[in-house]
């Protein structure tokens, strides 16, 4: 537990200047892009889109206060949400298929995204939640670099798919307060067929080591309010296709056993879903639980307590 009087967030803590050299560098991997294991090489500061379709400039959707995230995220005040259009990934079932998928969503400036980090914490948000931040981790830290010198005093989350560069990530060392990746899928057959992403496995695994290095266990506040750390989101999928049972293995056998993990119950088929029957319908009650005893049996105990209860509850079929 850390507590509120002594607790800051990472980024506070730099030298001046730091943010500024960190997003100049990381804008340097956008010449030929490599942010995202894609590596597509795009010239993206040219005026070249990348393969997620992003060019130089940030990209957002939406950003509100958000109340259906994780309990620790939430607490009463909401996770501040931005939602950035596109993804690293091409999930076929993504349910925000619009933003990741449709590129819904309008190009912005620096300014504004910190204009927008600001306003969420003047509203009460425990947290900045970046969601699919991967492609855009430049013009984040460049907003950033405003945010922070302009009152900007809450953790920062990156929310991602799990589908991230190392090098990447090392840019985000001492920045980023709370990791909050998907581990989507343990088999590469089924990464390949549901994301176009037959490495995903490997690449996830990899990253989530190196954001556990970074933040360590999830730690919460005297209010039980997320101050820094790891929690990971597992969607369980139809016919056991995400493969709970190795996920939960590694993380308990290579990251801890203490890792805070949220076993997602909402799969629901989305988008192209239905071009595949293996996963066109909903999880059942017997699926979500022999989920849960999976995390259970490989020692993975810190389950996201709102989430799990109110899954089990919801499905009441056998």
């Amino acid at each position: 537990m850390v507590t509120g009087k002594k607790w800051a967030p990472a980024y506070l803590s730099l030298e001046p200047g730091e943010l500024r050299a960190r997003a100049a560098a990381a804008r340097g991997r956008m010449r030929e892009c490599c942010l995202c294991p894609r590596a597509c090489a795009a010239t993206r500061l040219e005026g070249e889109l990348g393969d997620c379709r992003v060019g130089a400039k940030a990209m957002v959707s939406s950003f509100n206060p958000h109340f259906g995230e994780e309990e620790p995220l939430v607490g009463w005040g909401g996770s501040g949400t931005i939602f950035f259009t596109s993804c690293s990934l091409r999930c076929v079932f993504c349910q925000n298929f619009e933003i990741s998928h449709g590129m819904e969503g309008e190009e912005v400036e620096p300014g504004a995204l910190a204009a927008m980090m600001l306003r969420l914490q003047a509203m009460g948000c425990h947290n900045i939640n970046f969601v699919t931040p991967t492609h855009q981790v430049p013009q984040i830290l460049e907003a950033l670099a405003l945010a922070a010198p302009a009152g900007l005093r809450v953790p920062l989350v990156y929310n991602c798919g799990g589908y991230e560069a190392v090098p990447t990530l090392c840019m985000l060392d001492g920045i980023v307060d709370i990791y909050m990746p998907d581990f989507k899928f343990a088999d590469s057959e089924a990464a390949a067929t549901y994301l176009d992403a037959p490495d995903y496995p490997e690449v996830a695994k990899a990253a989530l080591r190196e954001m556990h290095r970074q933040v360590g266990d999830l730690a919460l506040d005297e209010r039980s309010i997320a101050r820094r750390g790891l929690l990971v989101r597992h969607l369980v999928m139809p016919n056991g296709l995400a493969g709970t049972r190795a996920v939960m293995r590694f993380l308990a056998r290579e990251i801890s056993r203490n890792t805070y993990v949220n076993i997602m119950d909402q799969y629901r088929p989305c988008g192209l879903a239905f071009r595949h029957p293996a996963i066109a319908r909903p999880i059942t009650a017997a699926e979500y639980r022999e989920a849960v005893a999976a995390a259970a049996a490989e020692g993975i105990h810190r389950l996201d307590a709102r989430r799990s209860v109110l899954g089990i509850l919801r499905m009441v079929e056998p």
